[in-house]
């Protein structure tokens, strides 16, 4: 039976009309909607399995955004022509609508469910990923499966002080704010984004303001949700429970996770720890006990774990390494542990641990960054790195998964704003996670900034990283300051905060709680803060500002300017001028439409080598300039010399030598080197003389003077002969 479809509409901003439309598209989805703002459409679907797999006892969620290349009316590239695995821009914006979703279904909800979102129709003017979640929560707003509240998301830029809603790319590039924003109709979800060092109040402001966009989204969802008649959700199944088996798991260890998660141990000790209680309350509870028990007696004690160790941390103010709540653990840091890497430097806060390179590559190495709807080149790239040694486990290596891509971004944008923005230099950096117990994306950015500074790269200011922690009861919070592992997975927060000494470059927020207040932001921000200055002040004793130059292993690097009409000269006929200048000197040479030529060499020797060859080719001849020619044609009238590359002048026969020259080839042959100096330039033409040259007429005036001298002398002689 084809239905009717139904539809919203609300602006995002005043002209700017985004539509909701459901019952058209995919009708055998739980729910399905598009999205549609100009002419860039967003399909959303959402699928949830009636029940829970056997035995599952955890949520299965799945988010997947991907742009179809037709969307952009282009073909893919690759050898089947058709839409391969996600490119890291798809990953990133997946990983973004997963986040806000996630803490919107109930605890005990255990189904399978997969959210998918397509570009099919793609605006230059739009970006699409700004969409993408207000797309999947639509989906699950005209479904029945069960959520707790409608969400979306947002991203605000600030040009010239004025804070704009979902910014075109245009826009966007001149902003000084990105932050992508999801919330409820009450509470802040997920942040993320960049700035160019903003305050914490400057944060504050934008958040507000992106907040009451959310809601004119929000209010959009639910009216389509009532249009569509969806008044109640589906039924499912909970995870089975046995009070009594809780009762003795609770009684047995109490007391003993309780002195555990107090005796401030390292890691692997307290795990230990945890891992010999669990065994022993199995064995408390005799051998009667079913599989199914021993699961659930497993569930209980990781519940009991929970329950104390967030007691603990709002009621006693103990964390579980006995540090105080606003404590920064011990850091250890130093640059260039590795000679070879242009930069370097190795990170340790705590049992967290980063080994971090920079590498100077020219626009050869630059990284293209292709989506559907574009194709982009940048020369700043970060990879991150987590082996599964950091935490003593052992897994399979399946390459680079979307946790990776995640913290690799953030580590970037974090540093990407205080890069010199005329660099030449193509920069990768490279973290590897040796250690990890909580915040391995923030040690990567303060070990970036190092690595970055001891590599000579000229950032306007070091840059440190921090995550916080939250645990909220009803009586009270506590804001962690770098957060531990455990930390991260038993409190409510994750809130990783990257800048200067002056301000914010990025920041990271993942809400597991239906939001917090703004005392409690307000907290996280200052204590922040205070961390972040606390790192830059050991990282500045280690090294406080970049190298004057780059490192000898680097290329060497310089920029020259010709002019425009010359580049052809440089290039050569079918390229073969700069080919063998390339060949010749073993330096790399990009040349711009302007007339700028930046050369990387292996060496200073290369590098100059090359300038050398181009300002030889790209020279003009000047007057009264010597140069060493080498003849390249005779003729009646005279002799064409070059003098420089691509330029050779006339020298008349007039111009040859003081006497009379009767015949050219008596004084000059081919291939013959000779000093010339330039008497004229005339449209081009360049005429030379070889007598002028101040040295040619000295030969000639000591030659004139041995001449006449033995002129006398046989003068003399004769006269001296026909007197005798």
């Amino acid at each position: 039976m084809i239905t009717q479809p139904k539809s919203v509409k609300f602006e995002i901003n005043p002209g700017q009309e985004v539509f909701i439309e459901t019952g058209k598209l995919a009708r055998q989805a739980d729910g399905a909607v598009t999205v549609r703002q100009g002419n860039c459409i967003l399909l959303a679907t959402v699928v949830a399995n009636k029940d829970p797999k056997e035995g599952q006892d955890f949520f299965p969620l799945s988010v997947d955004y991907q742009e179809k290349f037709a969307s952009a009316g282009r073909i893919p590239g690759s050898f089947f022509k058709r839409e391969a695995r996600l490119n890291d821009y798809e990953i990133l914006t997946s990983r973004l609508i997963d986040r806000a979703l996630r803490p919107l279904f109930p605890e005990d909800y255990l189904c399978d469910v997969q959210v998918l979102i397509s570009l099919i129709s793609s605006d230059e003017n739009v970006m699409p990923d700004s969409l993408a979640c207000l797309a999947a929560s639509a989906a699950l707003a005209v479904s029945n499966i069960p959520i707790k509240e409608i969400i979306s998301e947002v991203r605000i830029g600030r040009i010239k002080g004025e804070f704009i809603i979902n910014p075109s790319k245009a826009q966007l590039a001149i902003s000084d704010f990105e932050f992508l924003i999801a919330a409820t109709e009450k509470n802040l979800m997920m942040v993320e984004g960049e700035a160019k060092e903003c305050s914490e109040e400057e944060l504050v402001q934008c958040l507000e303001i992106a907040h009451e966009a959310i809601r004119k989204q929000i209010k959009a969802q639910a009216e389509l949700r009532k249009v569509v008649g969806i008044t109640e959700v589906r039924d499912y199944k909970k995870p089975e429970q046995d009070i009594a088996i809780k009762d003795k798991v609770y009684a047995f260890a109490k007391a003993k996770v309780t002195a555990i998660a107090e005796m401030g141990s390292a890691k692997h000790e307290r795990s230990d720890a945890f891992t010999a209680l669990k065994k022993e309350i199995i064995e408390h509870l005799g051998t009667e006990i079913t599989d199914l028990q021993k699961k659930l007696a497993g569930k209980y004690y990781e519940d009991l774990k929970w329950e104390l160790v967030r007691d603990m941390m709002v009621d006693k103010r103990i964390r579980l390494d006995g540090r105080k709540l606003d404590q920064v653990r011990p850091l250890a840091m130093e640059v260039d542990p590795l000679p070879t890497p242009h930069g370097s430097s190795l990170f340790t806060r705590g049992e967290t641990q980063s080994l971090t390179t920079v590498t100077l590559g020219t626009k050869l190495d630059e990284l293209m960054q292709e989506t559907a709807a574009s194709a982009e080149y940048t020369k700043f790239f970060l990879h991150y790195n987590f082996p599964p040694f950091s935490t003593g486990e052992v897994k399979m290596m399946r390459g680079v998964g979307r946790r990776e891509v995640g913290h690799g971004n953030l580590a970037m944008r974090s540093l990407k704003r205080v890069l010199p923005a005329d660099s030449t230099y193509t920069i990768r950096v490279v973290s590897d996670i040796l250690e990890s117990n909580g915040s391995s994306s923030m040690a990567t950015v303060c070990g970036t900034s190092l690595a970055l500074m001891d590599a000579g790269v000229p950032l306007s200011a070091p840059v440190a990283g921090v995550a916080m922690g939250l645990v909220k009861e009803e009586d009270g919070f506590a804001v962690l300051t770098d957060i531990l592992g455990d930390e991260d997975h038993l409190g409510d927060m994750d809130f990783k905060v990257a800048g200067t000494d002056t301000g914010v470059t990025a920041l990271q927020m993942d809400i597991k709680i239906q939001g917090i207040t703004e005392e409690i932001m307000e907290t996280a921000l200052e204590q922040a803060r205070d961390a972040r200055i606390h790192i830059l002040g050991e990282m500045n004793k280690v090294i406080g500002r970049s190298r004057e130059t780059v490192s000898d292993n680097a290329p060497a690097m310089v920029t020259i300017k010709i002019d425009a009409e010359k580049i052809r000269d440089v290039i050569g006929k079918g390229g073969a001028t700069i080919r063998s200048i390339t060949e010749e000197t073993g330096a790399s040479i990009d040349i711009e439409d302007d007339g700028t030529i930046v050369i990387f060499g292996e060496g200073a020797e290369s590098r100059d080598a090359a300038v050398d060859r181009i300002n030889m080719i790209t020279a003009e001849a000047e007057v009264g300039q010597i140069y060493k020619g080498k003849v390249v044609k005779i003729a009646d009238f005279g002799a064409f010399v070059n003098i420089i590359p691509g330029k050779d002048g006339l020298v008349h026969i007039s111009q040859i030598a003081n006497e009379r020259v009767e015949k050219v080839t008596d004084y000059l042959s081919e291939g013959q080197e000779v000093d010339v100096i330039v008497l004229d330039v005339d449209r081009g033409r360049i005429k030379l003389s070889i007598k002028e040259v101040p040295s040619n007429e000295a030969s000639d005036e000591s030659a004139d003077e041995g001449d006449s001298n033995e002129d006398d002398v046989d003068g003399n002689t004769a006269a001296s002969n026909e007197q005798g």
